[in-house]
């Protein structure tokens, strides 16, 4: 008996979460193929959020239902990140594809993530080019989306648009989308483990069907022959667009940790030296500033950049660690990766990490020097010798004791899992960017208000962020707005990326607030937003609340606090401000208040924002 794509859909039981609002059901488009379905419900119905329609090209495809279904549960801790205590906990159904490939589905309440299994080892061999997966993301015209072009740097901004029909052909993850209907999915993928590369989205200009555009999956290149009988995890996060931004999906399916000890890893706020000084780590003297800069204002680190090496000006390097030792400041090195940018005014230390012997005995180097912990910049892509690359370098740190930042890398894949010494990654549009194009100075407060639900969701971000001054190109944000970015943005190495001068010049309210300033939370919550709009975030560390707004708009509004998170009682409120007078900008208020649970409504600036640190009083 032969079984068409109906007979196949009929068989297939429904799918469900544990709190039954996602649903996964197997039917038919209008070109009678099978396709997965994802569902969302709302108020009593349920409705279609995606599809993923089949895209082998095998003949012999019969989807059916593999087995029982299996209940997935488990807690664990972070070293860092939006939440310290994690729930990994759903149903997963696996489903034959063909004779030698199953697709296997865990369906949690905050999304569905899915990848395949060969029993034989075929998926994806490395064949030269990015190869098609065998499922797509068909997303329906109409619904917003935020996605940014492929770059290898994941380095720019995330335009709305409602269909695929622009001229561009490549995205990197995460991918944002909203429904006609309101409901939120965020597309990205976590688990990459050695022998994986990373993938990212490409248009399907053959298959889709009208008023639709499908979203191929393809894995970068691997080596050439090369196979593995499992793949990393597709994750999409869905629901509200709080439950986007509160989800650690990217983690829940990622590889526990493997360091047996994490005691050693202290995440923390940073003195770094780039950003008003390009190649100010080879001078002595301004690193001399960096390094008096962490001590005044009680920060537990510094970062000396590129050309560390080759430092001058009346010192090495071998002074500027003792001075650091000396100041209670422990010391950063920064380090190129070595395979990306070796030439035409590459800085260094240059190929000191390539080689597994070489690595091991500079970071044995840097261990017995006190270093606390590197910054490995210019990566060459997502291939898999760069994602081999990247987990040998994390395991061969934390032998040695030292935190990882990654630069000009992938975005966060769920390593800051595996690897808890992994405290941030670039991967975005940042501050440093008002050193190279003008383009961020009016673009700033829009982007700035999209990246908590795009690419910060997903993993810290190193966007470096808070400056009162100016680099080569303006920046128009304001004071209260710049303070905010530590907050809303969440990096385990909070990196200030201002000048000395800038910072010392700030009021006593303001330099305290950074020796204080967590790096990791306990928790996170979304209060409201919409992404380019704005964004009120609430963070939590201990028995203190820092929330954190921004105005993404150029007209000055008032922005909501819905204090309903806290139980009743009363407490005590401390606000950073703008006070709209640029001889005087600041605004602080001390108060305490009675919750009950009723709105707050604050004044921001044209691209404005501010910061409220909340504490109950006993």
């Amino acid at each position: 008996m032969i079984l068409t794509p109906s007979d196949i859909a009929a068989k297939v039981k429904p799918a469900t979460s544990p709190n039954k609002l996602i649903r996964l059901t197997v039917t038919n488009d209008v070109k009678g193929n099978n396709v997965f379905n994802i569902e969302y419900k709302k108020f009593k119905n349920y409705e279609e959020v995606m599809t993923l329609p089949v895209k082998l090209e095998s003949k012999d495809i019969k989807i059916s239902q593999k087995g029982a279904r299996k209940y997935i549960q488990e807690q664990y801790e972070m070293k860092a990140g939006k939440s310290r205590l994690c729930s990994n906990e759903g149903y997963e159904y696996s489903y034959q594809l063909t004779s030698d490939i199953e697709i296997i589905f865990r369906l949690y309440n905050d999304g569905v993530t899915f990848r395949y299994a060969s029993e034989n080892g075929t998926l994806n061999e490395g064949k030269g080019k990015p190869n098609k997966e065998a499922v797509a993301y068909r997303i329906k015209d109409g619904t917003k989306r935020w996605l940014q072009r492929f770059d290898m740097s994941y380095e720019g901004f995330f335009p709305m648009t409602t269909d695929g029909n622009g001229k561009e052909q490549h995205w990197g993850y995460p991918a944002l989308f909203q429904t006609e209907n309101d409901v939120w999915a965020l597309i990205s993928e976590g688990n990459i483990d050695y022998g994986h590369s990373a993938s990212s989205l490409f248009k399907d200009n053959n298959n889709s069907v009208a008023g639709s555009t499908d979203y191929l999956i393809c894995p970068e290149p691997r080596t050439a022959g090369y196979s593995t009988t499992n793949n990393p995890w597709r994750v999409v996060m869905i629901g509200k667009l709080s439950d986007i931004v509160e989800s650690t999906l990217v983690t829940d399916v990622s590889a526990p940790c493997k360091l047996e000890d994490t005691d050693w890893i202290k995440p923390g706020v940073v003195s770094w030296v780039y950003w008003a000084y390009n190649r100010g780590s080879k001078d002595y003297q301004i690193v001399k500033q960096y390094i008096d800069m962490g001590e005044k204002l009680k920060l537990p680190y510094v970062l000396i950049d590129w050309e560390w090496d080759v430092m001058q000006n009346g010192g090495t390097i071998d002074d500027a660690l003792a001075l650091a030792a000396q100041k209670n400041v422990r010391t950063l090195l920064w380090y190129n990766s070595s395979t990306a940018w070796t030439t035409n005014g590459a800085g260094g230390p240059l190929f000191k990490l390539n080689k597994p012997e070489d690595r091991e005995k500079e970071f044995a180097m840097l261990e017995s020097r006190g270093v606390a912990g590197v910054k490995i910049d210019f990566f060459s892509g997502d291939t898999q010798e760069t994602m081999d690359y990247c987990q040998g370098l994390l395991e061969c740190a934390a032998r040695h004791h030292l935190l990882v930042n990654f630069h000009g890398a992938t975005i966060p894949r769920g390593w800051q899992r595996t690897y808890p010494n992994l405290m941030s990654t670039e991967a975005v549009y940042g501050a440093e960017w008002y050193n190279n194009a003008p383009i961020l100075t009016n673009r700033a407060a829009s982007h700035n208000a999209t990246l908590p639900f795009t690419r910060n969701v997903i993993g810290s971000m190193d966007y470096t962020p808070c400056t009162f001054s100016d680099s080569q190109h303006p920046h128009i944000t304001s004071n209260a707005h710049e303070l905010a970015l530590t907050v809303v943005f969440e990096s385990a190495l909070q990196h200030l990326a201002d000048k000395p001068e800038s910072y010392m010049a700030q009021p006593k309210e303001v330099q305290d607030f950074f020796g204080e300033l967590p790096t990791v939370w306990d928790e996170t919550r979304l209060l409201s937003g919409y992404p380019g709009d704005y964004v009120v975030m609430a963070r939590r560390q201990g028995n203190t609340w820092y929330i954190g707004a921004l105005n993404g708009k150029d007209q000055e509004r008032d922005l909501v606090v819905d204090w309903s998170f806290l139980k009743k009682g009363s407490y005590s409120e401390f606000i950073f401000a703008d006070s709209g007078n640029t001889e005087n900008p600041w605004k602080f208020t001390k108060k305490d208040v009675n919750m009950t649970n009723t709105d707050e409504f604050i004044h921001c600036q044209p691209r404005g924002g501010f910061v409220i640190k909340v504490t109950e009083n006993k």
